[in-house]
């Protein structure tokens, strides 16, 4: 077990299962005997605005708080938070992105462009880059709403924990909400990250 803490940022907007994810995160990593930490941003979730979640951990954790240009895994849902996220990835970190588009109000209303060049910001910052269309992973599956689960299975590749613990807690906090689809959504999402 490394004695580096290890930071991870979920990012996305409000409605797409960002802190669900980061509490089954936080659940294989302790179960996998990591001391962990989290802090979540969601002022405006519930009308679609920016969410994030902060998961620190390692073998001791002091604070939930990552410092800017820390980040070594950005998990982002959706393409513009990606960017938007990118001053506090470390040069060379991960970052895991959701190939969706969730037009702003400015973007949505024509008073301003989505950017086009998402993908080349990515790369120019991120050491790996991996881009996924987890919404058609997550139909593939059965459910729309196993968009969260689908990118952690992606995160997995980047985590040494083992496969039993991640679907050991997808089985207790999913259970209620859709469990096929969304262990098949994690196993999708896991085979899309190629092996590490």
């Amino acid at each position: 077990m490394s004695e580096r803490v290890t930071n991870i940022r979920l990012v996305g907007v409000g409605g797409q299962g960002i802190l669900v994810a980061s509490e089954v995160l936080c659940d294989v990593l302790m179960a996998s005997g990591h001391d962990v930490k989290k802090s979540e941003v969601h002022g405006m979730a519930q009308r679609g605005g920016t969410v994030n979640s902060d998961v620190r951990f390692g073998p001791k954790v002091f604070s939930p708080l990552i410092t800017q240009g820390e980040v070594d895994l950005l998990l982002a849902f959706e393409e513009m938070e990606a960017v938007r996220s990118l001053p506090a990835l470390r040069p060379g970190g991960t970052v895991i992105v959701n190939e969706q588009r969730i037009l702003p109000v400015a973007v949505a209303s024509g008073k301003v462009a989505y950017p086009e060049d998402i993908a080349e910001r990515l790369r120019r910052r991120a050491g790996t880059v991996v881009a996924i269309d987890a919404l058609a992973a997550a139909l593939e599956a059965g459910s729309s709403r196993s968009v969260n689960v689908c990118l952690l299975g992606v995160l997995s590749r980047f985590l040494s924990v083992a496969d039993a613990a991640w679907e050991s807690v997808i089985r207790k906090r999913l259970r209620e909400r859709g469990l096929e689809a969304n262990l098949k959504a994690f196993a999708i999402g896991r085979a899309a990250a190629g092996p590490r």
